[in-house]
């Protein structure tokens, strides 16, 4: 059985360890809810500072060229694309997750002749079906076909257009085999198109590898953006030029400063661009992903691998018989960042936990969420956070009123 010593030699010998110093924590906290909203970057507090103070409230509107904020869209997707195995020209920051994957369906709808269906999982992440039912509810021609989980591939057919998922699943934290189903995809003719938000900055994501067509994500979770930082979105080269972003604002044009009134798309990856940057949170993405300068993605897995292995073994022992169910896959290799328990009072137990300066979140109607970000979460938080859960549990704190109310969370 794993002691709390052997954490901390995990520790002394985690060649992530020197990354935790490059993000600012509060002292007392354990924070396992960065596949929620990721830890502060020291570099991002002192890039927005920098943007506002200097650039912003110095240069003013000569910023847009002298210090090149017209291009962060692009720098910012270059980081990202090294995460997720893909080139720096198929990636792009814009907009958010929801706005992106309905930019990405539609052009896939659009450009397929009579194919009109966008197919997808019941249960996965709800503003993902949610944007779908807009998009047809937008458009009588298309048909949006929910299956049960484990459906795709049953229901590929020659009418199908795109289908969306998410890689990650944000309740159970089951990963899908990216490369299997993509190429089950491709071979009803059909786009991929997948959702990132879970899995970027945690797993060794290679889009290009396992031949996904297209992906989207959001910067504010493992990519430690800061609270509702821009998404991002991919497009293999190989569909640049046949879609069509059906948001043409400005920034996509080819010419967007010729101030044309018809539209003309930009070439490659830039056309999915739509309205102005918003250069404030493009900073704090831009420097926040300087966090993973020189970090190796396959040694980001296994390490949230292999505490998500050490918080099971712990809460298995350490809280048996108090009322948990593992909610999460077993084994590491089908898991992202993430382990997810049912408690007959998830809601109260997390509240107490929160109370305790251990955070993680809740997702109705009775899971707990814990959150494994390697570049900053030790072993030994995640032995510490179990002793104070297995606590909870012990004397039923959770009993106390403080703890019953429940209220949004995000």
């Amino acid at each position: 059985m794993t002691t709390r010593q052997d954490c901390l030699d995990r520790d002394a010998a985690d060649p992530l360890g020197v990354v935790r110093e490059r993000f600012s924590l509060p002292d007392g906290v354990i924070y396992l809810d960065g596949n929620s909203l990721g830890a502060l970057p020291v570099a991002a507090a002192e890039a927005v500072r920098d943007v506002v103070e200097r650039q912003w409230g110095g240069d003013l509107i000569a910023s847009w060229n002298k210090h090149g904020w017209i291009g962060l869209p692009q720098k910012v997707g270059g980081k990202i694309a090294r995460l997720i195995g893909a080139e720096a020209d198929e990636v792009i920051a814009a907009d958010s997750v929801s706005v992106n994957l309905f930019k990405l369906a539609a052009a896939a709808v659009g450009a397929w002749g009579r194919r009109r269906v966008v197919l997808t999982e019941g249960g996965d992440f709800p503003t993902d079906l949610y944007i779908l039912q807009g998009l047809a509810g937008m458009m009588p021609e298309v048909e949006l076909r929910v299956v049960a989980p484990g459906g795709i591939e049953a229901a590929l057919d020659d009418r199908v257009a795109v289908v969306l998922m998410s890689h990650v699943h944000y309740r159970s934290g089951a990963v899908r085999e990216m490369a299997g189903l993509s190429t089950a995809i491709r071979a009803a003719g059909a786009l991929s198109l997948w959702d990132l938000s879970h899995s970027a900055g945690v797993l060794d994501v290679d889009l290009n590898r396992d031949g996904a067509d297209l992906a989207a994500g959001c910067g504010y979770k493992y990519l430690n953006g800061g609270p509702g930082a821009p998404a991002y979105l991919f497009v293999a080269r190989r569909h640049q030029a046949a879609l069509r972003n059906p948001l043409s604002g400005w920034m996509g044009h080819a010419r967007p400063f010729d101030f044309v009134d018809y539209y003309a798309p930009a070439p490659g990856i830039d056309r999915w661009l739509c309205g102005t940057p918003p250069i404030l949170s493009l900073t704090a993405l831009n420097a926040a992903l300087d966090a993973f300068d020189g970090v190796d993605m396959a040694t980001v897995r296994a390490k949230a691998g292999a505490l998500g292995d050490l918080f099971i073994e712990r809460v298995e022992a350490r809280c048996a018989s108090k009322g948990l169910v593992l909610a999460s896959p077993r084994e590491a290799a089908v898991r992202g960042g993430q382990v997810s328990f049912t408690h007959p009072q998830g809601w109260a137990v997390m509240q107490n936990l929160i109370a305790r300066r251990v955070i993680g979140d809740f997702r109705a109607p009775d899971v707990i969420r814990f959150g494994f970000a390697p570049p900053y979460v030790r072993h030994v938080d995640v032995w510490d956070a179990v002793e104070v859960l297995g606590e909870i549990l012990d004397t039923e704190s959770w009993r106390d009123a403080r703890y019953q109310t429940v209220a949004a969370v995000t």
